[in-house]
Formats: C-alpha cells, sequence, structure tokens
C-alpha cells in the first residue's frame, strides 16, 4: 500500500517554547462529562493522555465563572476542587510526553437562568437574544433575552479571564487559549449584530476588539504571550450571530492580536459568509492554526503551501485515540458516534479502540 505523504504534518514545529513533534492539535470539544462540582475527573484524564500524541491538545471549554456555565457537565476552572480536577489530567498528559492548553470559556447569551446563579439572567454585551433552543438538565429551552453588561462590571469578567489564567497554570497547564468563536460572549462583543452597545466597548470596530485586547493583556503576565493563544470563527453564524463587515472586523482584531506575540491564532474555517482566511493569516503574523473539518491530505495541502502552520482536528481526534499513527500508518480511521458525544460516561469517549487494542495505543 501506498501511503499518501504526511512529511510537513507530521514535522515537527516550534511552538512558543515547545517543539512540537507534529502538527496535529486536538482541537477543543464539548463533551459534557464533569464530575461533581463540574470538576474535571478521572476519566477526563484518561481520555486526553489517550491523545497525547498530538502536538498539542487543545482542552474543551472551561467556564471561568459560574456565570459562564452554558450547558450541563462542562468542567470550571474557578473553585479549588476544578483546579484539582484538572490537575490529574495534565499531569496524565505530561506522563504521557503531551502538552495540554485550558480553553477559557464564558458563554455569555447562550446560557439560560436554570444554569445561572440564583437563576440569574445570562449576561452579554447587549440585550439581544439567540434564536433556539439550548440544552439544560429540564430538557430543551428557548434561550432568553439576556442582560447587558453593565460598563461598571465589564472589568469584573476580565478579571475573570485572568484569575482562570492563574488557576490553570495553578492547575499544570502548559497555556491558555481564549475561546473568542462560535458565539460565546467574545465573539458577542466583536460582532455587531450581537454588540449595540453605545459605550467604549461598542459602535466602532476598534470598540468592539476592546473586550479581548484587554483580556488578553490581563492574561498575559500570567503565563507569558508565548503561552496564549486566540480562537476565533471570523464566518461562523451559528447561534444568531452575524457581522455586517466580518473581514473588517476580524481584520482589525487580527491586527491587535498581532502586537503581542502570542502562541498562536486558531481559525474556525468554516461559515456562512464569504471570508479570506489568508489575509487574516497575513494580518496576525504569527503562528496560525487552521480547523474546519480537514482530512489528512488536505491538512499536508496547507502546511506545504503555506495557508497553515498547524490544523486542528476534532472528531477525527475524538474516534481515533492514536490519530497522529494512524496517519503515519496510512490506517482507516473509526467512524465517530454523534449519538455519544455529549451522553457521559465512557461510551463514545475513552472506548474507542486503538490500532494495537481497546483504548490508547500506550
Amino acid at each position: 500500500m501506498t501511503i499518501p505523504s504526511r512529511k510537513q504534518l507530521l514535522s515537527s514545529f516550534q511552538l512558543g517554547p515547545w517543539k512540537l513533534p507534529n502538527r496535529m492539535i486536538m482541537a477543543p470539544m464539548t463533551r459534557s462529562r464533569a464530575g461533581v462540582g463540574d470538576a474535571a475527573n478521572e476519566l477526563t484524564a484518561r481520555y486526553y493522555q489517550q491523545r497525547a500524541d498530538a502536538g498539542l491538545i487543545i482542552s474543551e471549554g472551561s467556564q471561568i465563572s459560574a456565570q459562564g456555565k452554558g450547558y450541563p457537565g462542562t468542567p470550571g476552572i474557578f473553585t479549588r476542587e476544578q483546579i484539582a480536577g484538572w490537575k490529574t489530567t495534565t499531569d496524565a498528559v505530561h506522563a504521557a510526553g503531551g502538552r495540554i492548553f485550558l480553553q477559557l470559556w464564558h458563554v455569555g447569551r447562550l446560557s439560560h437562568p436554570s444554569m445561572q446563579p440564583n437563576g440569574q439572567l445570562p449576561v452579554a454585551p447587549s440585550a439581544i437574544k439567540a434564536d433556539g433552543q439550548i440544552y439544560t438538565v429540564e430538557g430543551p429551552q428557548p434561550y432568553v433575552v439576556p442582560r447587558a453588561l453593565e460598563l461598571g462590571e465589564i472589568p469584573g469578567v476580565i478579571e475573570d479571564f485572568r484569575q482562570g489564567a492563574e488557576n490553570a497554570k495553578a492547575a499544570g497547564f502548559d497555556g491558555v487559549e481564549l475561546h473568542g468563536a462560535n458565539g460565546y460572549l467574545i465573539d458577542q462583543f466583536l460582532r455587531d449584530g450581537s454588540n449595540t452597545r453605545t459605550d467604549a466597548y461598542g459602535g466602532s470596530v476598534e470598540n468592539r476588539v476592546r473586550f479581548l485586547k484587554e483580556i488578553v493583556e490581563a492574561v498575559i503576565p500570567v503565563f507569558g504571550a508565548d503561552r496564549v493563544g486566540v480562537r476565533l470563527a471570523p464566518a461562523l453564524n451559528i447561534f444568531s450571530m452575524s457581522d455586517s463587515t466580518p473581514q473588517t472586523t476580524f481584520g482589525h482584531a487580527a491586527d491587535v492580536l498581532s502586537q503581542y506575540g502570542l502562541a498562536y491564532l486558531h481559525v474556525v474555517e468554516l461559515g456562512e459568509v464569504p471570508f479570506d482566511f489568508e489575509e487574516l493569516k497575513r494580518r496576525f503574523g504569527g503562528s496560525y492554526i487552521a480547523n474546519g473539518g480537514f482530512d489528512a491530505e488536505r491538512a499536508e495541502i496547507a502546511i506545504e503551501t503555506g495557508r497553515a502552520d498547524l490544523v486542528a482536528f476534532g472528531t477525527r481526534f475524538l474516534a481515533n485515540p492514536d490519530l497522529v499513527e494512524r496517519f503515519r500508518q496510512g490506517d482507516p480511521l473509526n467512524t465517530p458516534d454523534p449519538s455519544t458525544f455529549y451522553q457521559g460516561g465512557e461510551r463514545g469517549y475513552t472506548d474507542y479502540p486503538a490500532l494495537h487494542g481497546p483504548g490508547s495505543a500506550r
């Protein structure tokens, strides 16, 4: 059998202080399996350790506060128990020779009073409701109109991101990624379809990017810029997201982010509107992770042609704990089972077979 070339994809890459063994990034994926107190547990540790061959693992989103939670079973990073739970995972990944960033997450309006402290309304830059329904412990519920954050509250949310980074460092993570994509709070501030503020955080593109800028500046002193990444999804309009000039909005965001020497910009290259991702990469100027349904061949071409420095894989890593080895050998891949993505327990989580037996090939 002739194995297609994966020379570039499997080559090493210097990312900040690390020489990654390959350019395959495990994308952040919500798995809804946190334990008591929304803490990661031994099952979480096993899941990530099985996939430690990735050049870098980016964890599932981890809410920075009780206010930042949007779904049942997602892990937090704001209590001692949650820090200890994640420490079990980082120890396991490091023991297997891997590297792992924690994705810092605040869902903003994409929550529900049943998941908020004291049944309060979710917060957002503006009181604009997302269309559709959210899954709660009581079943599907319609999204509610969120409460617009008062100007004086915004520094407290930024502080929650900074403290989340401190907690991630205490839990042993190698760095953090700021979740600025997929319609969550940072994304809500960036786009004029969800941000109609008239103060310093709304209106002009400079003002709408301010929230992300100030979070980056708060988090960098914790880890150093070369251990901080940002995820964006400029063309993805899920959860009623929209922007009148996405190329301008996200181009300015890239210009701002280019000033800090960040570890990377992680971009979801999927969506409903035309967008020039190559321009975004040029304007950022640093290490660029492309994300968007890539297979091995497309990923190889993206790296070979300079379209990306690294490529993130989601469901392929979810269903194949030894994805790096399968790509190396040209072996067939397991088929992911979407019915088990969020159901809890080992099934569809730690029981996908590796080439050399069930679970991890280690």
